[in-house]
């Protein structure tokens, strides 16, 4: 087994990645509800600042920036799965998800990276916006309703 360590940065602003367990499901866009609540619940709780957000109807991406003195992203994300999963229709779990009491609804894992600089905050922040494009789901940022493009948009200069 793998012992894959993350990085422990206090007031870290970090860009996810983060999948449904079945690539090609629409899960995220048709419960989306499920998992603003999920997010905002766990934001109550466990705060963070939002810098940019984009739900696909498989995947999501999202930067983030945790409180001073907190470097606990992991427990964040878990419980953010845990909500929404728990909130909606599991399917049909793989035996492996069954064998570990798991709903089968993410994949185990999501893919985190540290921002180091402002170019590189503001290559996550469009790769964020574009990202709906990218995949042929929007003609241009403005046209997906699931991002934090609407958001920030005038604040960026439109983000394109």
């Amino acid at each position: 087994m793998s012992s894959y360590r993350r990085p422990r940065v206090p007031g870290a602003t970090i860009f996810f990645t983060v999948c449904l367990a079945r690539r090609g499901e629409r899960r995220l866009v048709a419960e989306i509800d499920a998992l603003r609540e999920a997010v905002r619940h766990t934001r109550a709780e466990r705060p963070f600042d939002i810098v940019a957000w984009v739900v696909l109807p498989d995947h999501l991406h999202a930067v983030w920036t945790l409180p001073e003195g907190d470097s606990d992203y992991s427990t964040r994300w878990s419980v953010i799965k845990a909500r929404f999963s728990c909130s909606v229709d599991g399917g049909s779990p793989r035996p492996s998800h069954i064998a570990r009491r798991e709903r089968g609804v993410w994949q185990r894992r999501f893919w985190e990276s540290h921002i180091r600089s402002e170019d590189h905050l503001q290559a996550a922040i469009r790769y964020c916006w574009m990202n709906p494009v990218k995949h042929g789901l929007a003609p241009d940022p403005a046209a997906w309703p699931y991002s934090s493009f609407h958001r920030d948009a005038g604040e960026w200069g439109g983000g394109t």
